[in-house]
């Protein structure tokens, strides 16, 4: 089930609101925010600095809940079904907001009609590594490698039908290299493989890498996006070294059901775009990697859109499966 383009434009595309009819001042009580993977994570980290922020903004407090599973997909189904209570809101990542409705047989809500989405927090930039020890040096080295070795180069993911893995089968169209896509549950296990030299390399979040990168254990090959990271900046692009259509960075946007009142969307929208716009948000989300935006509701509806054609392409030339 994909978006289509006049229910998102029309169904999310709201901000700013006008005059709304509600029975109470909002909010009225304590929110709750829904992370959709386990704590501890990058996503944990940029959630309970938004809560934090959010909670001095709205004079209520905003309780971080964890509801992770289905690639996200468990957590944004629990804001769904929350129908009209403003108060239940959550993060949605680009996994569950425009890869698994391409993969799924069922989703379990319609993204036009049950989510509201409010603004996009952060993006995550994703970086190609190897093992220092392999002796690949840089970008050009690994695609030489590949191509004197047609699937025989290893390169792990965060899971099956992930942004991760559509990055890996991105990168291998645009390029024309055979690489071999070794599929982990999770970015940890996949990183830690890398690092013991079990895999070659890995194309995930910056987050996972910036440690190991740090300590010489691993070598940074490529960013996967328009920018160089603020972290690696002598790292060059995708799109520099000629791949300008390998862009995978990874992303969270802040949600609400789709019938929340839009008086209270208003409210949540401001105190998140203040949260997100603070010096104080903007220099933790980059101490792990991350870079606070803080859209407009109408450009994330957009982008959405956008996310979701690009990649069920990739879905449908690479034949992804879940397993």
């Amino acid at each position: 089930m994909s978006f289509s383009r006049r229910a998102a434009i029309a169904g999310m595309a709201v901000l700013p609101f006008g005059t709304a009819h509600a029975q109470q001042p909002f909010p009225s009580k304590p929110l709750t925010l829904i992370i959709p993977f386990p704590a501890g994570g990058p996503s944990d980290v940029f959630g309970r600095h938004l809560a934090q922020g959010m909670t001095a903004r709205l004079g209520q407090q905003v309780v971080v809940e964890n509801k992770s599973g289905a690639a996200g997909v468990t957590g944004v189904d629990f804001v769904a079904k929350a129908g009209s209570d403003a108060h239940v809101i959550g993060m949605m990542s680009a996994s569950a907001g425009s890869i698994m409705q391409h993969l799924m047989p069922r989703m379990p809500y319609n993204p036009a009609r049950d989510i509201a989405p409010v603004t996009l927090m952060v993006r995550v930039q994703e970086i190609l590594v190897v093992n220092s020890k392999l002796g690949i040096n840089d970008f050009k080295g690994f695609i030489d490698a590949a191509k004197a070795k047609p699937g025989k180069i290893t390169c792990g993911s965060a899971g099956t039908g992930g942004i991760t893995h559509l990055a890996i089968e991105l990168l291998k169209h645009e390029a024309k290299i055979d690489i071999l896509h070794v599929p982990y549950r999770g970015a940890a296990p996949a990183t830690n493989d890398l690092v013991a030299g079990t895999i070659d390399s890995t194309l995930l979040d910056v987050t996972v890498s910036i440690a190991h990168i740090r300590s010489g254990a691993l070598k940074p090959l490529a960013v996967s996006s328009d920018t160089r990271s603020p972290l690696f900046p002598d790292v060059p692009t995708m799109r520099e070294l000629g791949l300008p259509k390998v862009n995978s960075d990874n992303w969270y946007a802040l949600i609400a059901p789709g019938e929340a009142p839009l008086a209270a969307r208003q409210k949540i929208y401001e105190a998140a775009i203040a949260t997100l716009k603070s010096k104080e948000v903007i220099d933790a989300y980059a101490a792990v990697g991350g870079v606070a935006v803080g859209s407009t509701t109408e450009d994330l509806a957009k982008f959405l859109i956008a996310e979701g054609e690009k990649w069920g392409e990739v879905v449908k030339f690479a034949n992804v499966k879940l397993e």
